[in-house]
């Protein structure tokens, strides 16, 4: 037996399941957001060698650098 709720726009919902895939999705994004301005902090950190050891041009980090942290 299938226990679904209808919501009022009569998209079944589970029985019994918080609807919180809304704020996971939030809190996923956010966390992504928080990597990418930690390692493009990071990546400005690091000197020509440091560069050149891991295959990045100066104006490759130029770039990354450039980009907003939502991106």
């Amino acid at each position: 037996m299938d226990h679904t709720l209808t919501h009022s726009s009569s998209t079944p919902l589970q029985a019994g399941r918080p609807r919180t895939h809304g704020y996971l999705r939030l809190f996923a994004t956010l966390a992504q957001w928080q990597r990418n301005a930690r390692t493009r902090h990071q990546l400005a950190q690091l000197d020509a060698r440091a560069l050149a050891d891991v295959g990045i041009s100066p104006s490759e980090r130029y770039q990354e650098l450039e980009r907003p942290f939502w991106r």
